[in-house]
């Protein structure tokens, strides 16, 4: 996004899948280079992969991973190129990192340094939605 020229778009099928359907058709209908970074299942996360498109939702839904498009045609109709298209969080980080055995056999002993993890994930989750809301805020 950083170049501005460049059509971006970060999805989750699972979380919203009307967003990742109109991500792939502005990517195609972008007169320039596109990239689309798709979130993907993986069983070294350590959930049922059965349940992959409710995960997805709860990824979104926590901010570990946001939605959004940067659409650089929207310049030149005096529009801000991002959208955040994610909804307002819902979801507290450590109710999703216990979802995933990666994260919860890290957890599982409730010690300082656990406590301490969960705070900084909520942190650094916090921070980056105020930040892209900050930055796709209509001016």
């Amino acid at each position: 996004m950083t170049y501005g020229h460049v059509y971006v778009a970060s999805v989750a099928m699972g979380a919203r899948d009307e967003h990742t359907l109109k991500a792939f058709i502005e990517a195609e209908a972008y007169d320039g280079p596109s990239l689309i970074i798709a979130y993907s299942s993986c069983v070294a996360h350590g959930y049922d992969l059965g349940t992959s498109l409710q995960h997805q939702k709860a990824l979104v839904e926590s901010g570990q991973w946001l939605l959004y498009r940067y659409n650089p045609d929207r310049v030149a109709k005096g529009e801000n190129p991002l959208s955040l298209d994610s909804r307002a969080l819902k979801l507290p980080v450590e109710k999703f990192l216990r979802m995933e055995n990666r994260f919860n056999q890290l957890l599982k002993d409730d010690t300082e340094q656990s406590r301490h993890v969960i705070a900084e994930a909520q942190h650094d989750v916090d921070a980056r939605w105020k930040m892209y809301s900050y930055l796709a805020a209509e001016k």
